[in-house]
């Protein structure tokens, strides 16, 4: 690859970037509109969402994950276990630690919220090709990890 496409993206580049952009914009949105449905805060949903990727993790871990501090994510699993999307379980190595265990698929409010949202991605799929949709999915796990590290970068530097 020569240095000016290293340093100059292309016109296509620059438009993907900003398509990935605009997703990104759309899928806040969406995730602010599944929380208010089902009456939660958007914070108490972008946690569950994390719990869904992450499985079950300590009230520290998801702090460190949210970007909140610990006393905000004490009272976020108390709204969230009081609304049945979480229950907390000791940690068998540490007795000082509590993981938070998501149990919120069982819910068929969560289930009747996604389901338009899954049958329309699933209908979107279908309009590729096996070794297309393994590209696509190979850039989306790719483009997650760009974004976390930019994440962990945004976290790890002082705050004015």
């Amino acid at each position: 690859m020569s240095s000016k496409q290293q340093h100059q993206p292309t016109a296509l580049q620059e438009n993907f970037t900003l398509g990935m952009r605009s997703l990104g914009s759309r899928t806040v949105l969406y995730q602010q509109s599944v929380a208010a449905s089902i009456g939660l805060y958007n914070n108490d949903f972008l946690s569950i969402d994390i719990l869904r990727e992450k499985g079950p993790i300590t009230a520290g871990e998801l702090s460190k994950l949210t970007g909140l501090t610990t006393g905000s994510v004490t009272s976020l699993i108390d709204r969230l276990e009081k609304n049945g999307f979480v229950r907390r379980q000791n940690d068998p190595s540490d007795r000082r630690k509590v993981i938070i265990v998501p149990i919120y698929e069982q819910k068929e409010e969560i289930t009747n919220t996604y389901m338009p949202l899954h049958a329309s991605m699933v209908k979107l799929a279908a309009l590729y090709t096996d070794e297309q949709l393994e590209l696509i999915t190979t850039f989306l796990g790719r483009a997650s990890e760009v974004l976390e590290e930019q994440i962990q970068q945004l976290n790890s530097k002082p705050r004015s």
